[in-house]
Formats: structure tokens, C-alpha cells, sequence
């Protein structure tokens, strides 16, 4: 008889030091400065590794709704230390999936990605406007002005 072995779990980054102003600040200038180059009206909500809201930002003629959805985004990627992209694939794939829809404060959405900082999670990032890819390719400019 033989045995398959148990499947492989890497385990979530652990949770650093709350992210600075300063670094909230370049993320959010990256991401203001994607969405701007689309012309697509944007909420981008930065929150820390405490899950409090760092920075917000609403361009002119956002939709209102986006306004709680973006840092609903923010958190659920800081809490859970995962992209929302995750979730929003689970639930759409059925089946057990599902059931992600009876956690609290799960926005199952793309477009929220944790902000990790040498091998922790400093925060997370979370856009509404667009489409959802659309906030996704948003978040990722942001991200990537730390990689500068």
C-alpha cells in the first residue's frame, strides 16, 4: 500500500513593522500617476500591518462605491496576507469556494495586494474603480515603485 504524502503549505509571510508615511506615500504616487496615465477615476487605500489606514486617495469622479470597496481590498490583503485575486478565484470557481462569503470583511475582489518588505508584510495596497485587473494593474505600479 502506499501512501501519497500530505500536500505542501508554505506558510503566510509573517507581519513586520508597520509601513512609514514616507513609503505609503511612493506607493501611492506610483499608482496615482498608472491610473492617471489611463484616466481611470480611482479610490487607492493604503493601510499597515496593524491593518489602519495609512493614505487614501479618491481622483475626481470616482465612483463613491469605490471609495469602501478599495480599503476593504486593503484589508482583507493585509489580514489574510494574500492578493484578494485569491478569493475572488475561489468564489468564482464554486463549490467550497463559496463559502469565503461568510467570512467578516472578506472583499473576494482583485486589486488588493500586501505590501512585503524584506520577507514581511509591512501592509497592503487595495484600488477600486475599474475593472478589477484594471485596479490589480494599479496596485502592481504602486508595489513597484519599491522595487526603484
Amino acid at each position: 500500500m502506499t501512501t501519497t504524502p500530505p500536500p505542501t503549505t508554505s506558510l503566510p509571510l509573517p507581519y513586520g513593522a508597520p509601513l512609514t508615511l514616507d513609503v505609503a506615500k511612493r506607493i501611492m504616487a506610483a499608482a496615482e500617476q498608472e491610473a492617471a496615465a489611463h484616466h481611470w477615476p480611482m479610490a487607492i487605500a493604503i493601510v499597515d500591518s496593524t491593518a489602519h489606514l495609512v493614505i487614501f486617495q479618491r481622483a475626481d469622479n470616482t465612483q463613491l462605491g469605490s471609495m469602501d470597496v478599495s480599503i476593504a481590498k486593503a484589508m482583507t490583503a493585509v489580514k489574510f496576507r494574500r492578493a484578494t485575486k485569491i478569493f475572488e478565484d475561489a468564489m468564482a470557481a464554486g463549490g467550497a469556494g463559496l463559502r469565503l462569503s461568510t467570512m467578516p470583511g472578506m472583499a473576494a475582489l482583485e486589486g488588493g495586494v500586501p505590501i512585503v518588505v524584506g520577507g514581511q508584510v509591512v501592509g497592503a495596497i487595495g484600488v477600486s474603480g475599474m475593472l478589477s485587473t484594471q485596479d490589480a494593474q494599479v496596485a502592481a505600479a504602486g508595489l513597484a515603485a519599491l522595487n526603484v
